[in-house]
């Protein structure tokens, strides 16, 4: 896995700290980690996201469509499941499917992941349980988020292409593909609009 910088830390100096200082360094990792699957088609490192900028993207389009769109949702919750749901590629990393890690697989690897960064905190296991309602997306808070995760890709897809980095039409389709929520396919059209326009 690419990364920007190597962890800050070490597992001794981690382990010395009290277990909250601990879970808050391991996640922070994720700024260092960077989204697999632009790199691979030829976004720069020195543009290329990283998975903690995703993690905020995600978080702060899920306040916004709360609010705006799903006021009878837990917004709590729904903020919640979205700053929690890439906390298992700190130790298993960004898998993408050019990866080749089949779902079981890369399902356990997340989770032991997750557990490994917040199974010693007070509420590590109503993280990792959110964590689950989020992979499982069995809540409506749930669905909402994994569409908001795929939302979120496709607006950076088209700000990678509007500044000329990559063609990321694959991105495009994908998204597409997974956006059921009418409000969520209107905004992505509007996007798609624009780079239909380009």
């Amino acid at each position: 896995m690419r990364r920007k910088a190597p962890a800050s830390l070490t597992q001794s100096e981690l382990a010395a700290l009290s277990p909250l200082l601990r879970s808050y360094l391991a996640a922070s990792q994720l700024k260092q980690l960077y989204r697999q699957g632009w790199l691979r088609r030829g976004i720069s490192p020195a543009q290329g996201e990283s998975v903690a900028d995703h993690t905020y993207g995600v978080a702060l389009l899920v306040l916004l469509l709360v609010d705006a769109y799903y006021p009878e949702l837990d917004r709590a919750k729904a903020l919640q499941l979205a700053l929690l749901h890439d906390l298992g590629e700190v130790y298993a990393g960004d898998l993408t499917p050019a990866d080749g890690v089949p779902a079981g697989a890369k399902h356990d690897r997340e989770r032991a992941s997750l557990v490994r960064v917040l199974g010693e905190l007070d509420q590590g296991e109503e993280y990792i349980a959110l964590w689950e309602e989020y992979e499982r997306g069995d809540t409506a808070e749930a669905r909402l988020v994994r569409e908001v995760d795929r939302l979120e890709m496709g607006l950076q897809a088209f700000v990678y292409e509007r500044r000329g980095e990559a063609d990321l039409s694959e991105f495009y389709a994908s998204v597409e593909e997974a956006l059921t929520l009418p409000e969520l396919v209107r905004l992505f059209h509007e996007i798609a609009h624009l780079k239909e326009l380009k």
